[in-house]
């Protein structure tokens, strides 16, 4: 850091903006943008920073890996108009979002680990449980799940299953890969999960062909999120000192 930011003397847009590795434009818009406090002017409209404009930029670029660019923007506007309980309302938010995604996250574990292979209906178990061609109809399965057969319709809808229709009866028949889908999808909501989140994370197995394949995919998901909550410890940081300096 230079000694101008140290000593908190009149800064130029350049003196900002070379600590970060910026270019003195973005440091300008950045304050037009009302992440950082209006810029003092020399007799000849030069803009002129102080120590705490230096703060307001760290704790900014601090707080965007963690709280994403939208976000990390308004915490840092709240803070220049003087309303710091609603910045911290927007990091709380954010907050709540990760931990979101945590749970997410852990019921979809969950539901992966409990696709048990053996307990998915055979395709030929007993008469009238399944098509006689390989899968199971509508009633058996609902029955299986503790769930109405309007539910798995509901669920074709949404996309969570896609049974074949019996090409003499029209039934719906519901193949290995369906039992699984519908079995995950009834785990997750009985987590609470709206259709709309499940459908996704259906797909995923769906496209993987199973749920051992995503595990790579699970892991580097807990890696992310793990990157995201060390990065909101550190843009705290950097927010609570620039709070103090504010005073």
């Amino acid at each position: 850091m230079g000694r101008n930011l140290q000593t908190g003397d009149r800064l130029r847009p350049v003196d900002l903006a070379r600590v970060h590795g910026l270019s003195t434009q973005a440091v300008r818009n950045y304050e037009e943008a009302g992440v950082l406090p209006a810029a003092g002017r020399t007799p000849h409209g030069y803009r002129t920073y102080t120590s705490l404009h230096a703060g307001a930029l760290r704790a900014f670029l601090a707080l965007l890996p963690g709280h994403g660019h939208p976000t990390a923007s308004a915490i840092m506007r709240a803070v220049n108009e003087g309303s710091i309980d609603e910045a911290l309302h927007l990091v709380d938010e954010s907050h709540a979002q990760l931990l979101e995604d945590r749970q997410t996250l852990r019921a979809v574990e969950r539901a992966l680990r409990d696709l048990d292979p053996a307990a998915a209906p055979a395709p030929d178990a007993a008469p009238g449980s399944g098509s006689g061609s390989g899968g199971t109809f509508i009633g058996p399965l609902a029955g299986k799940l503790g769930v109405r057969p309007a539910t798995l319709r509901k669920w074709e809808r949404a996309g969570l299953v896609h049974p074949r229709r019996d090409p003499r009866t029209g039934y719906r028949v519901y193949g290995e890969a369906d039992v699984r889908d519908a079995r995950m999808a009834h785990q997750l909501r009985r987590g609470g999960h709206l259709l709309e989140q499940i459908a996704p994370l259906v797909a995923q197995v769906r496209a993987a062909g199973g749920p051992e394949p995503l595990e790579a995919t699970l892991r580097d998901w807990r890696d992310r999120l793990s990157a995201r909550g060390r990065a909101m410890l550190a843009g705290a940081a950097e927010l609570d000192a620039h709070l103090r300096e504010r005073g």
